[in-house]
């Protein structure tokens, strides 16, 4: 079985075209508790560089699901056998002003889009820059 990857090695995700947002905001939880971007947000902003995408992914899905801890592998198994939505199409960079930075090793870190951090990663040439989803294809492909 093939396993899928969401992870980006010297990437930078850019806040989406149609982003309404100045700056980086963080994301509110509902009478239910966090998001799914709430806990993506979570996650990555108590530890820049520590995660790759894979493992933010993954840990929100497995958290989400209750998954135990012995069924974790299996779990993950699964998960990375069919493709994964990358962080690409996360609300972080289509809603709430984040960049998202991933370092040589994959790993990331959150930017608001209103940081001389981020501008800065828009000009690096050894960088790759892409944008996240804009929320209008996203409403397409999901209409489907």
């Amino acid at each position: 079985m093939k396993n899928h990857t969401t992870n980006y090695q010297n990437t930078f995700i850019a806040i989406a075209d149609d982003s309404t947002t100045a700056k980086g905001e963080i994301p509110a939880d509902k009478s239910s508790g966090k998001t799914i971007t709430g806990l993506q947000f979570e996650m990555i902003s108590k530890n820049p560089y520590k995660y790759t995408s894979d493992e933010v992914l993954f840990s929100v899905h497995a958290q989400r699901n209750e998954i135990t801890a012995a069924a974790l592998p299996e779990a993950k198994r699964i998960f990375f056998s069919k493709g994964q939505a990358c962080l690409r199409a996360s609300a972080l960079g289509k809603r709430y002003g984040w960049g998202i930075h991933h370092n040589a090793e994959g790993k990331i870190a959150l930017y608001g889009c209103n940081t001389p951090e981020y501008q800065s990663f828009l000009k690096q040439t050894d960088t790759k820059v892409v944008k996240a989803m804009q929320a209008k294809k996203l409403n397409r492909k999901n209409s489907r």
